[in-house]
């Protein structure tokens, strides 16, 4: 995993005075509590002792939502102040970094499983403005699970019946948030079709137009994972995240948790932010000109865009982690810890894709009716699902 990013400055980043101590130990026997899901509060693993998370109010200022802080100040205003006394572990397998508290023993990479672990001394690592809590047990995720790979069409019936996946880790992957106003002048071409009849012949031509202009837009929390390690389609098949709920950063909310040390920085970040913006006003854009036009078509050749007051937030978000092995080969899973989204990666029977793309062709070939074809095709897709599952293929 890449190194800690900091940011352009220099400057040891400003810290805070830490508020609160964390390592918060239950009445009744003595062992510290966790995060529970299920009540939002502290929760003892061993006697079963609840406690709240204090009161959200006004007066506090570790109340409400992470604050939204300047981007041009960056430099500025990063905070190492996780509030608790933090190590973090380095996996010499994998190269994975996380973060635990100080006391708390890591003996495995909750990544890889490797037992290559050592502690990673000196290193300044900024603190979150919020966290999305979890609002899903291990056991939720597992039943996420089932259901999920139950719905792999190729997915071979041995495996679907054989999966098991390992214990649930649950993980706080970093995240930046940015926001945006945009302004953008673009050119583009728009074009209209038309009919042209000749003698015997008939086709379709296309005028093109040339058209510019001025389009803005606001963007509110655009997502970036500030983590390398993970696929984008992956992070796409459990997203989308409800950042809006997130709480302002209080050590109780990761107690018991991992959470992941951040491997692309702000900087890295925001020019990953933009790329996503810049497909989102390029598609607006176009949507823009076809409807002022009417067109039938849209080309945009350029957009020129202009970020103002631009604004981040560092936010840690809920994943439970597993994963499943099927013929000697580990497939990993992930689970949203806020919505229940799974997302992963899941076997394929050839034989299957094999089957299911003869039937398809094979039925098109002798059905001219379109609705009779889809009829059979679907009847035909149930019994390939029966007999593949009789035959675990």
């Amino acid at each position: 995993m890449a190194e800690f990013v900091r940011m352009a400055s220099e400057e040891e980043p400003e810290r805070e005075e830490t508020r609160r101590e964390t390592d918060r130990k239950c009445p009744q026997c003595g062992g510290t509590m966790d995060f529970d899901p299920k009540t939002g509060g502290l929760k003892c693993p061993y006697c079963d002792y609840e406690e709240e998370i204090g009161t959200q109010d006004s007066g506090n200022p570790d109340s409400g939502a992470a604050e939204e802080l300047d981007f041009r100040k960056a430099q500025e205003t990063s905070n190492c102040d996780w509030g608790v006394k933090k190590k973090v572990i380095l996996c010499k397998s994998c190269g994975a970094e996380s973060v635990y508290d100080e006391l708390e023993i890591a003996s495995e990479c909750p990544y890889c499983g490797s037992n290559q672990v050592m502690e990673e001394k000196d290193k300044d690592t900024m603190a979150p403005g919020g966290v999305v809590t979890f609002a899903l047990t291990a056991k939720e995720a597992a039943a996420r699970f089932k259901s999920w790979i139950k719905r792999k069409l190729f997915c071979p019936a041995a495996a679907k019946e054989g999966a098991r996946p390992g214990a649930f880790k649950g993980v706080y992957l970093p995240y930046w948030t940015f926001d945006a106003h945009t302004e953008s002048t673009y050119t583009a071409e728009y074009g209209i079709d038309r009919t042209v009849r000749h003698k015997d012949e008939t086709r379709v031509v296309t005028d093109w137009y040339p058209v510019k202009g001025r389009y803005r837009e606001d963007f509110d929390d655009e997502l970036v994972l500030g983590s390398a390690r993970y696929e984008e389609g992956l992070m796409r098949d459990v997203e989308p995240f409800h950042t809006a709920d997130n709480k302002k950063y209080r050590p109780e909310y990761v107690a018991g948790f991992i959470a992941e040390r951040y491997s692309i920085g702000l900087k890295q970040a925001w020019e990953k932010a933009k790329e996503y913006i810049g497909r989102k006003l390029k598609a607006n854009i176009e949507d823009k000109v076809r409807e002022e036009h009417r067109a039938d078509h849209v080309r945009v050749k350029r957009v020129d865009t202009g970020y103002y007051g631009i604004t981040y937030k560092y936010l840690l978000l809920p994943v439970w982690l597993s994963a499943y092995q099927y013929k000697g080969k580990i497939y990993h899973f992930m689970v949203n810890g806020q919505t229940g989204k799974a997302g992963g990666q899941a076997p394929v029977s050839a034989m299957r894709v094999a089957i299911a793309a003869l039937l398809v062709v094979s039925i098109f070939l002798l059905c001219s009716d379109y609705a009779l074809y889809c009829v059979i095709t679907l009847a035909l897709a149930l019994i390939l699902g029966v007999v593949c599952r009789f035959m675990k293929l």
